[in-house]
């Protein structure tokens, strides 16, 4: 069963293309949307399990911008790394590589969201960089995991994967794609009343939540998002940034994005209030306005209409 996105009329006016790129030893697929003679460019990185289906509700409020959407490696369409481990220091020099390969001109902003912000992060912080104006983090990961408001279910979800190792590779990679206990999951983080937009979410975490290569590959990326955080990183990035935080975030507490927040050299912090951790499907117009506003000093007001 397919739940219709509420942004499907307006993704469709960005013009999706599909391409695929060799990258730190991974056929890379990623995807563009929006206007490719845009002089801003925002290149955006999916969190944990997810694909880049995750983040195409925010993609649609972003009209008039170039927007650049992939797969992380061992993920969705994309190929698992040919070799090592999928860990942190892995994920940031991949998107290294993806930026230096993609050579994109004019503005580049990079978003990464949950997962995905520590990747962002690592990445940024790097003796080399990236060779980006502005960093967005969308739902950031500011602390380790197992002291975030629900240390139990993280410590819960910590035994699950132990247990999917542990089993035979067939049972355990079942495990790993069960469909009820990746409800459970999405029920958890899912803060909004509105029904059909809960119905919606389900659905997606029920299609792209369980789009992995092999247990291998999700073992190994589990155990870098709770073995990591951004507080490792903000005060070796000096890159303009955003930290768009939830009040109701399961993952990361409200105090600790302030302490985040304090860490950059450069950094803004906005909270989004009565969401949670799936800002980027409960409410992706409001992440997409802070977007905006964080780069309205910079970007035209034609291009951000």
């Amino acid at each position: 069963m397919i739940v219709p996105s509420p942004y499907a009329d307006l993704l469709t006016l960005m013009d999706a293309r599909a391409h695929t790129l060799a990258v730190s030893g991974s056929d890379t697929r990623y995807w563009e949307y929006g206007d490719p003679d845009s002089p801003t460019t925002v290149v955006m990185v999916h969190g944990f399990r997810g694909d880049h289906h995750g983040l195409e509700a925010v993609v649609s409020q972003l009209r008039g911008l170039r927007i650049i959407s992939p797969d992380l490696p061992g993920f969705g369409e994309s190929a698992a790394f040919a070799a090592g481990p999928h860990s942190i220091d892995a994920y940031a020099a991949w998107l290294a590589e993806f930026l230096r390969l993609l050579a994109l001109p004019g503005r580049l902003v990079v978003l990464g969201h949950s997962f995905g912000s520590i990747v962002v992060s690592a990445a940024a912080a790097s003796p080399d960089g990236l060779p980006a104006q502005d960093l967005v983090l969308v739902n950031p990961i500011a602390a380790p995991a197992l002291s975030g408001p629900r240390g139990l279910l993280t410590r819960l979800a910590v035994f699950y994967y132990w247990l999917a190792s542990k089993l035979p590779e067939r049972l355990g990679f079942g495990l790993l794609r069960n469909r009820a206990i990746v409800r459970v999951m999405s029920i958890t983080m899912a803060k909004t009343r509105n029904r059909q937009r809960r119905r919606w979410i389900h659905n997606q975490h029920d299609r792209y939540f369980s789009a992995f290569a092999d247990r291998t590959v999700v073992l190994e990326a589990f155990r870098a998002s709770v073995g990591h955080d951004v507080s490792e990183y903000a005060t070796d990035i000096n890159i303009r940034t955003l930290l768009i935080a939830a009040e109701k975030d399961d993952i990361t507490p409200l105090d600790a994005q302030v302490r985040l927040r304090a860490q950059f050299p450069e950094a803004q912090l906005h909270v989004l209030p009565g969401v949670g951790h799936l800002i980027h499907y409960e409410v992706p117009e409001n992440a997409a306005r802070e977007l905006r506003r964080f780069l309205e000093p910079v970007v035209p007001a034609g291009e951000a209409s």
